[in-house]
């Protein structure tokens, strides 16, 4: 049994008392109390769950100036007929071997060790000094320099000497937390709250518990993700784990912090698949990566999908191990546009080859969907600040079924278009009062579509023009809400639940 551990610092005894019981409320399996800033002996309450009494030095991260002994001393006097562990760390257990003295009274002893500089080079003969040591439990503690970091916490956990926590801090080490329990680690440690972790990277015990499944994950379970960078504002592991959730998939998505750069994708990649035990099984690509994500399949000799070799990006990769390993690139992204205008207009694709359609931005959304609407035959005026782009962009997929155009976005209020599509972040939060349609608009009517892909807010200043204008309008919130289902379906293959991630996305982005 993987614990589920609140850290609380102890400074007064009745803050102590109440966090103790929102700890167990909240589904806590046990404490961890930090004395580090006690100097004397307290009192403790009377506590519900057991607890680890820990006394951390400023070098591993902690906050006390006390002398080893004084240490040894306030963790000897606090934890007499209490603690049901305490934590020791290596260095103090070297430099004072009557440390074993502590396990008298039935307490344990938890030998740990720090590295916040990164990846420890003596990361096994950490392991084997503590192994010569009378601990029950052995914690090894490390900020990982990438996400690659996290496959040897886990390997770690694998063949353990004795039961073991093996965590990285920051924001790259966040899935050895989540993932721990998979490992079968005899603890991971969870915050109460977001503000008052004690450790680089640790989330609450809320998003464990709500987000990440806790209560779900078994040895079996399989791993999904988004990658990216950044990557801790994504929705989707609270979409596609809530998915999980509702069809009772054996499913846990996490975000993935992959560093920018072809070199460090296919790193992370090449690792993952290599590590088999992780059973990951299909990733969502955004931002900076989908254009890596490509790449990498051409490489492999993968399955891709023809449009995204078209659009020249991936943001879905199926991952199959029947018979070996197989891998499928999608593009769920340019469906999701498709789908949403001739849902909204009753139409089928195909009749998409009648209207003439305004789209404005030459990123990589712009250039996704003049890419398929092309394919199907519209004509596509691309609106851009850099005209160059849009001319570029233009010339690549004009004649590609469709007609395709560049103009400067000054040009924009001149448009005659049946439909407009915003592709850039123009009007995104916190910029809320932005327009891309600037502030003289072309006309929209009620036979006009406007569509915009951004999705926070929900309603946008556009949408809120096209809407008092009475136009058929779009949010970006049914665009996410379609990719994310495609995604869902193709690693699945069972229907996505999309009233659920269409709910968990409005609220919580009605909460932000």
């Amino acid at each position: 049994m993987t614990r589920l551990c609140v850290p609380l610092f102890v400074t007064d005894v009745n803050q102590l008392r109440r966090d103790a019981v929102l700890a167990a409320e909240a589904g806590a399996d046990m404490l961890e109390l930090r004395i580090d800033e006690l100097t004397e002996p307290t009192q403790l309450p009377d506590l519900s769950l057991p607890y680890i009494l820990t006394c951390r030095p400023a070098n591993e991260g902690g906050q006390s100036e006390l002398s080893v002994e004084d240490r040894l001393n306030l963790l000897d006097a606090m934890s007499a007929g209490r603690a049901t562990y305490i934590d020791i760390e290596l260095q103090t257990y070297q430099k004072r071997p009557d440390v074993v003295d502590l396990t008298k009274g039935g307490r344990r002893i938890i030998i740990s060790t720090h590295e916040f500089s990164g990846r420890p080079p003596r990361l096994h003969n950490w392991l084997v000094e503590m192994a010569k040591q009378e601990a029950s439990v052995h914690k090894i503690v490390w900020m990982a320099r990438s996400i690659r970091d996290n496959l040897e916490a886990f390997e770690l956990l694998r063949e353990p000497l004795r039961p073991t926590i093996a965590l990285c801090m920051g924001e790259h080490g966040l899935i050895s937390r989540i993932l721990a329990k998979k490992f079968g680690a005899f603890l991971t440690f969870a915050s109460l709250n977001n503000q008052s972790g004690t450790a680089p990277g640790q989330i609450s015990i809320d998003d464990l518990k709500n987000i990440y499944r806790w209560d779900k994950l078994v040895a079996s379970t399989k791993v999904y993700g988004v990658i990216a960078s950044p990557v801790m504002h994504s929705m989707s592991p609270a979409i596609h784990n809530a998915a999980f959730d509702a069809v009772g998939h054996d499913g846990v998505y996490v975000p993935m912090l992959v560093n920018p750069g072809y070199e460090s994708f296919k790193a992370w990649m090449e690792s993952a698949l290599a590590f088999e035990p992780l059973d990951l099984s299909g990733l969502s690509i955004t931002l900076p990566h989908k254009e890596n994500a490509l790449r990498y399949l051409q490489e492999k000799g993968a399955k891709i999908e023809p449009l995204a070799q078209s659009i020249g990006a991936v943001n879905t990769i199926i991952i199959e191990r029947n018979g070996g390993l197989h891998l499928h690139g999608l593009n769920t992204d340019y469906a999701a546009i498709l789908d949403s205008i001739t849902d909204k207009l009753n139409i089928n694709r195909e009749q998409l080859a009648g209207y003439r359609i305004a789209v404005i931005g030459a990123g990589g959304t712009g250039r996704t969907a003049v890419a398929a609407l092309a394919y199907y035959g519209a004509t596509i005026v691309v609106y851009n600040r850099t005209v160059e782009r849009a001319q570029q962009l233009a010339a690549e997929f004009d004649g590609n079924r469709g007609k395709v155009v560049a103009m400067p976005i000054d040009r924009l209020c001149d448009s005659c278009c049946q439909i407009y599509l915003n592709c850039t972040s123009v009007g995104m939060y916190p910029n809320v009062d932005a327009s891309p349609l600037g502030d003289t608009p072309p006309k929209i009517t009620s036979d006009t579509v406007v569509f915009d892909t951004v999705y926070n807010p929900m309603e946008t200043k556009l949408l809120q023009h096209a809407n008092s204008r009475g136009a058929m309008t779009i949010s970006g919130v049914e665009m996410f809400v379609r990719q994310a289902a495609a995604q869902f379906e193709a690693w699945t293959n069972q229907s996505a639940p999309t009233q659920i991630m269409r709910r968990v996305v409005e609220g919580r982005l009605a909460s932000t």
